[in-house]
């Protein structure tokens, strides 16, 4: 599938396994990344654990969109000051990732889907700086296109970056301040006393800490539910591909029900099948039906089951829920999730866009991947403190996380260090499952 490219060269990070760390992060996705580079900011010394490669998940696996544009309230002032932390990342890092603001918009074919739109605008859209187009206004900003969209939503403050490239370079950064990555090297469990985290048992041996953040991803339920903590987060496949470089037809980020695009930096599109969700259903699919009752049954987010997912993901039926911490754990069974694209979905997506923009007709692929979605019910995060002291999670992300990233991380870093956190977390707290009540559902649902 070749993504991500950089998966072909040798890993980048093996440091020596400290014996003892200020903070663990387990995960070395866009949210671990972030969160060693605010946590070496202030002086300490984090290691960020990753049983695999740096972004070679979600995390490098996604559409590249850093928006504000629809975004849950809870969420937009935090992608705010991410937008903000974005910039200074670029700077930092002294490399060029692709960080650029070109906009992004949101396309409705139909009236509930403009109603929706004008609602969210009303409500969010001067703090977003979003605002609702005519379609005469579509014509001119898609000249190519043969549209039925009924207006849109647009932010022209939004911004773009590549994946794969932004989240090493972030990493780069962070190890240049004083954190430390080790590839290759996964996290088994949690060492505790007392009721609190002591240390982090890992494959090559325990590194004693006080601070530990769960940012595993698609993997951090699994992980959790091993020390007694439970997360109905489930993933989700979603299906992407690269087109060769073509001519310009949108210079910034768009999508309508069942297709996406970005310019990328290389002259190409990122195009995505938006709205194909696939659940591989296993056991954890069933503990979680009660919490997904309400999404499931309004409709608005429909999911396609599959019963035969592949072998060792998070979620399988073969896959260990209990393991010895001396013993090989699940994380060093799939060290990289990379599950096969649906390449029906993938074609449909393209059948759409040469129909739409039919002068310009079928793109040429460059490549296809996928990429699993670590979802949660209410389409919003865990960003909290677990039962565990001293242990943080921020997992959960549902395909919002690669924007949103340097504000989490932020946070996350505060968080576990005592620091001001600025924001109003609540929406994203544990407890919010401990019921069967009614959740507060997110405006992508």
């Amino acid at each position: 599938m070749g993504i991500p490219l950089g998966l072909h060269n040798a890993p980048e990070h093996r440091a020596d396994l400290p014996g003892q760390a200020d903070a663990v992060i387990i995960g070395g996705g866009i949210i671990g990344i972030c969160t060693a580079y605010f946590l070496a900011a202030k002086g300490l010394r984090p290691l960020v654990l990753e049983k695999g490669r740096v972004a070679a998940e979600q995390s490098g696996r996604n559409w590249g969109w850093i928006r504000k544009t629809g975004r849950d309230h809870a969420e937009l002032p935090i992608v705010i000051e991410a937008q903000r932390l974005w910039g200074e990342l670029q700077a930092d890092c002294e490399e060029d990732f692709g960080l650029r603001t070109c906009g992004v918009t949101f396309l409705p074919e139909t009236d509930e889907d403009v109603a929706g739109y004008e609602a969210w605008q009303a409500e969010f859209g001067a703090q977003a700086g979003s605002v609702m187009l005519p379609a005469a206004a579509l014509r001119k900003m898609f000249p190519d296109a043969e549209p039925p969209w009924r207006g849109a939503l647009h932010t022209a403050s939004d911004m773009v970056a590549e994946p794969f490239e932004a989240v090493p370079a972030i990493a780069r950064a962070a190890v240049r301040a004083g954190a430390v990555i080790r590839e290759g090297c996964a996290a088994r469990g949690l060492e505790t006393e007392g009721g609190a985290v002591c240390g982090v048992i890992t494959e090559d041996g325990t590194v004693k800490t006080g601070r530990v953040l769960v940012a595993g991803g698609a993997w951090s339920s699994l992980f959790l539910r091993r020390h007694g903590v439970s997360i109905p987060q489930l993933s989700v496949r979603s299906n992407v591909l690269h087109t060769e470089p073509m001519e310009s037809f949108h210079d910034g980020a768009a999508g309508e029900a069942g297709m996406s695009f970005r310019r990328r930096s290389d002259g190409g599109y990122t195009m995505a099948s938006l709205g194909f969700n696939e659940l591989y259903v296993g056991p954890d699919a069933f503990r979680a039906l009660p919490h997904y009752r309400q999404v499931l049954w309004s409709g608005a987010f429909p999911v396609r089951p599959r019963f035969f997912g592949p072998r060792d993901y998070p979620d399988h039926w073969g896959t260990k829920r209990r393991w010895a911490m001396d013993a090989q754990s699940p994380f060093e069974r799939m060290r990289v999730l990379d599950p096969e694209p649906n390449h029906g979905a993938l074609d449909a997506m393209l059948g759409r866009f040469a129909r739409r923009f039919a002068k310009i007709g079928r793109p040429v692929e460059a490549r296809r991947w996928a990429g699993m979605i670590d979802a949660m019910p209410d389409v919003v995060p865990v960003v909290d403190e677990a039962p565990i002291r001293g242990v943080a999670i921020c997992t959960g992300m549902c395909g919002h996380g690669f924007g949103i990233g340097p504000g989490f991380g932020r946070i996350m870093a505060d968080m576990m260090t005592g620091g001001a956190l600025g924001h109003d977390l609540s929406r994203f707290a544990l407890s919010r499952f401990d019921s069967w009540s009614k959740l507060e559902l997110g405006p992508d649902v």
